[in-house]
């Protein structure tokens, strides 16, 4: 546990004359789980969501012949099982009373938010930074991004590029192709559209005259930039994403990519009775994951 902040660790508080305190109010990006994750709430422990396999194409009856009959299956399970998160520190009764500056309760307290901020933010942006990484697994037992999904009828689909590329016009034109082609559990076709370009700042300003361009990018060719419009929800830029390659399309399946919150960030503090210390302290719970994986798409990059 760390140390509660004193007058002796904070002695400049004591003192007027200080004229500026930096290091704890800067910028901050705007919310940006959101771009990624469907935000729902929830008020259980976990949530589940399970797949099913559709019927198949229908077949040819013969006269007089009865008819063949198909039934659904009940397919993968994925549970989304909910975390808390919470921070807290302790400021001396006579740090209170002594501060000049109204600074280590109220800013300390801003700073507990930042960080509150940062972590869901963080968490979220993992199931990202983990999409190929062995051991992060789903209900169907296969990382997020994989040329092998299972069916639950049997087969695999696939919802990464089948070469892996770095971002290029010539790689969403390839990547808007394989999510034209995804099919249901049996193999029906689906109509699914891609929504958003999510990349990390390492490659935002390539994304962004890829969408910005109106002709082919980089070439002398009189030929319109065809992929700019099939992403109506533009370039999304993700500040916490760490692979510097890897470039990711969220889809308009329904069920995709989801953030459960079970409780909303909430501040409390309280005053210990024996020390008379201020206790302050931060708390959220919920959780992030994937259900349907046709809802992202993806490439590590070349």
């Amino acid at each position: 546990m760390a140390q509660p902040m004193n007058t002796g660790l904070w002695g400049k508080l004591l003192w007027p004359g200080v004229n500026a305190w930096y290091g704890d109010s800067y910028n901050d990006f705007k919310t940006e789980y959101t771009d990624i994750f469907d935000v729902e709430s929830s008020d259980r422990a976990y949530e589940e969501d399970v797949s099913v396999s559709s019927f198949g194409l229908a077949v040819q009856k013969g006269e007089g012949q009865p008819v063949e009959y198909d039934s659904e299956q009940q397919g993968f399970l994925d549970r989304y099982t909910h975390v808390t998160y919470s921070l807290g520190f302790v400021i001396t009764k006579e740090l209170v009373e002594d501060d000049q500056y109204s600074k280590a309760g109220k800013r300390k307290a801003q700073g507990l938010a930042r960080s509150m901020r940062q972590t869901k933010e963080v968490v979220a942006a993992n199931v990202l930074n983990r999409a190929f990484t062995a051991g992060y697994t789903y209900g169907d037992s296969k990382v997020l991004i994989a040329t092998d999904h299972p069916n639950v009828a049997g087969g695999t689909w696939s919802n990464k590029l089948t070469t892996a590329a770095d971002l290029s016009e010539a790689a969403l034109e390839s990547a808007w192709v394989q999510i034209s082609k995804y099919t249901d559990d049996r193999g029906l076709r689906i109509q699914v559209m891609p929504k958003k370009l999510i990349v990390p700042v390492d490659e935002a300003l390539n994304a962004m005259k890829i969408m910005g361009t109106e002709y082919e990018v980089g070439t002398n060719n009189n030929t319109i930039n065809v992929v700019r419009a099939k992403f109506p929800g533009g370039v999304v830029v993700n500040h916490y994403l760490t692979d510097t390659n890897a470039w990711f399309i969220k889809t308009d399946v329904p069920n995709g990519m989801k953030l459960f919150e079970r409780v909303k960030d909430s501040f409390t503090m309280d005053d210990d009775f024996d020390t008379d210390n201020a206790k302050f302290k931060a708390r959220m719970r919920f959780s992030v994951g994937a259900s349907d994986k046709r809802g992202i798409f993806g490439t590590p990059g070349a």
